[in-house]
């Protein structure tokens, strides 16, 4: 049952993203040389309503829709391994014109050649476990 909540909730998110245009690689090069407002309104809204919800979860307790305690757990302190990652992770956004979510999204749209990005990005995800206890963090 909860693969069929997750199915519905990830085709309510991708329905979202292409009908915000936040999948359009022309939103994400706007985005990119700072010409439109568009992208940074929708995550600056994402990150003020996670960074809520993760407020409220933790403050009064919430548990999940299964009844399940959600946990927090700490990470380390420090900005050289976030930098590093989000200048990486921005990188691969600008020359692959998506990020993670409007990825599969596009599929959904049938734009195929995106399939070339999603596989790179899962051979990186790859290297990242081969190569992780090797990395500065």
């Amino acid at each position: 049952m909860r693969t069929v909540i997750y199915l519905g909730i990830g085709i309510l998110f991708g329905i979202t993203m292409y009908k915000s245009e936040a999948a359009s690689w022309f939103r994400i090069y706007e985005m990119f040389t700072f010409e439109s407002f568009h992208m940074y309104g929708i995550i600056g809204a994402a990150l003020i309503i996670g960074v809520t919800i993760t407020q409220l979860i933790k403050r009064f307790n919430i548990s999940s829709f299964y009844g399940e305690k959600i946990n927090f757990i700490p990470k380390e302190k420090g900005w050289k391994r976030y930098l590093i990652g989000g200048v990486i992770f921005g990188l691969g956004w600008a020359l692959a014109g998506a990020c993670p979510g409007p990825m599969f999204t596009l599929i959904g749209a049938g734009f195929l050649p995106i399939l070339v990005v999603i596989a790179t990005a899962i051979l990186g995800t790859f290297l990242y476990g081969v190569f992780k206890d090797k990395l500065p963090h």
